[in-house]
């Protein structure tokens, strides 16, 4: 067993590899060529084999998500998250369901009900995995709709444990259903507590030890995940709960976070190339039903989600690139379509269905992601002619008087540096920012600022953009810049890169600078060396002064948060 688990390991590295060169030489996206190499090579393993891998490599990535899940910040966002997410529920599940009966009923499948469940669950929630990792720079760099997504996420991934765990029963009786439910939820608890209490105890017992913070993270997933195996539910339940055990807010779990994503890609290559191996030359009925879960889930999914977001207040952009990461098939989805197969539960038209469906939103969805700018500007835009700006109007605090001020685009460290200098020189600004996890630092702290896409159009009317005398944006995010420059205004434009050739592109662009803070800090660490060899400062002045200006940072918080520019 061991040995032919190696051997089909071997053989779905050889052909990943082989296919991510190509994909990395004409720089295109990894996940049609993730599948492609489980086309190629899904013939030489069995079924079970699959089906053994792809959980395993789904339980760890779910575990991968837990951890990145900062429950701090997406509390923000989950109440218009849950209402979005809710909203969804109500209308594409009974419309899912509907399909999916109607289908089983024409193919004469056996169980109708109970694969209309199935195909209901597949097209209702999304993919963590795919959707999270598409808006991965977005949700690091705090973006709103980075935020709503992986709120969403996070509520579809409750759901699906839900249903997970019910549809796990061979028979389904009220005590078994209950008692299933009470192991995931215990579970789910445990994770939290361990959260809350137990990993700021390890951490503390580490001693500044990152193997042994590493170590035991590793050992609370397995934990979890003989936990959940012992009591017979799912391991990506286990997984899932293990994950939210582990703290991701601080330096302290930095360890965690390089360990993890040091191993993350050899579960991402079994899932993606599994997935593809899955995937059989369809019939009549699987094609059929396939075509309709994508149109479903590619369609119908995005459009009730956008006007639900609409209708809560954000602007369209905003709106719609939350969605972009939530028109996929769930692996949650994925795992359930197995487990019923295991189980016997699911015909194999459904379950070959939910395959080729979720290989083909994940297609879809990563060749999207390349086009999405075009299609918001060449299709979205066209329906919604008149914004909302209730979001805005709401969070936002402008005086009325405004002129020659200055508009900082992102409240990190860097923007939250340039407010206290102009605070010292007694000169106006506004700050547009759009992380909800900043609103209560806006708040209080920012006489002006208006919360918002700084893509969109309104908040820079908010911001009183025509009389501003410059304009500097911290946020090191190529679109921004180039729609900071594209901008109808006289000011002065300040960017930010962390690339010197792009920041030349944007000076030839027309911005008046921009920062790179690799250079500035190799200037200002040139400076400090010549002072010292030339007997300008001495050692011990210089470092009463660093350490000085060290507090300072610390006390304004402009070294805590690690991952905000």
């Amino acid at each position: 067993m061991v040995e032919a688990l190696i051997v089909d390991l071997g053989i779905i590295f050889v052909a990943a590899g082989a296919l991510l060169f190509v994909a990395n030489q004409f720089r295109l996206p990894t996940i049609p060529f993730y599948l492609l190499a489980g086309l190629a090579v899904g013939w030489t393993i069995g079924l079970d084999e699959l089906l053994v891998l792809a959980q395993w490599g789904i339980a760890f990535l779910v575990f991968v998500f837990g951890i990145r899940l900062d429950l701090g910040d997406v509390q923000s966002v989950l109440r218009d998250g849950e209402i979005a997410a809710i909203t969804q529920l109500l209308v594409v599940a009974p419309i899912a369901f509907g399909a999916g009966y109607i289908l089983g009923d024409l193919f004469g499948f056996a169980e109708p009900f109970r694969n209309a469940v199935y195909f209901s669950a597949a097209v209702t929630l999304s993919s963590t995995l795919v959707g999270a990792g598409m808006l991965e720079i977005e949700i690091r760099d705090n973006l709103v709709h980075g935020r709503l997504a992986s709120s969403i996420h996070f509520f579809d991934d409750l759901v699906a444990i839900a249903l997970l765990l019910i549809l796990s029963t061979e028979v389904i009786t009220a005590d078994a259903v209950s008692s299933k439910i009470g192991y995931g939820v215990v579970l789910i608890v445990a994770g939290l507590v361990i959260y809350r209490h137990g990993f700021p105890l390890l951490v503390r017992a580490a001693d500044g030890s990152d193997e042994l913070v590493l170590m035991g993270s590793v050992s609370i997933l397995v934990a979890f995940l003989a936990a959940a195996e012992y009591v017979g539910i799912s391991i990506v339940v286990g997984a899932f709960a293990a994950g939210i055990a582990i703290r991701n807010d601080g330096t302290q779990s930095l360890a965690v976070g390089n360990g993890i994503d040091s191993i993350r890609d050899f579960f991402v290559t079994i899932f993606f190339v599994t997935v593809g191996a899955l995937v059989s030359v369809p019939t009549l009925e699987t094609a059929t039903i396939a075509l309709v879960l994508v149109a479903l889930v590619a369609i119908v999914n995005p459009v009730v989600l956008l006007l639900a977001f609409v209708y809560e207040g954000y602007d369209v952009r905003t709106a719609f690139f939350a969605t972009t990461g939530l028109n996929q098939v769930s692996e949650f989805s994925l795992v359930i379509a197995i487990q019923a197969f295991l189980m016997g539960t699911i015909t194999e038209a459904m379950f070959d269905a939910i395959i080729l469906g979720a290989a083909v939103t994940m297609l879809l969805t990563a060749f999207a992601r390349r086009t999405e700018e075009e299609m918001y500007s060449a299709v979205v835009s066209q329906f919604f002619t008149e914004q909302r700006t209730r979001k805005v109007d709401q969070h936002s605090r402008v005086d009325d008087d405004l002129a020659d001020h200055v508009v900082i685009v992102g409240y990190g460290r860097q923007g939250r540096r340039l407010v206290e200098t102009l605070e010292d020189l007694d000169r106006s600004y506004v700050v547009v920012e759009n992380d909800p996890a900043l609103y209560d630092r806006l708040e209080a702290e920012c006489r002006n600022y208006v919360f918002g896409d700084a893509m969109s159009t309104y908040p820079w009317q908010k911001a009183g953009l025509e009389d501003a005398a410059l304009v500097v944006s911290t946020v090191d995010h190529r679109p921004v810049s180039e729609h900071l420059l594209e901008l109808e205004t006289d000011a002065d434009v300040v960017l930010r890169s962390d690339d010197a050739e792009q920041a030349a592109e944007l000076v030839e662009a027309g911005a008046t600078y921009v920062t790179v803070p690799d250079i500035l800090a190799g200037e200002q660490l040139i400076e400090i060396v010549d002072a010292l060899l030339e007997g300008e400062i001495d050692a011990e002045t210089l470092a009463t002064d660093h350490l000085e200006r060290l507090a300072e940072l610390e006390r304004y918080g402009f070294t805590a948060q690690r991952e905000q520019y």
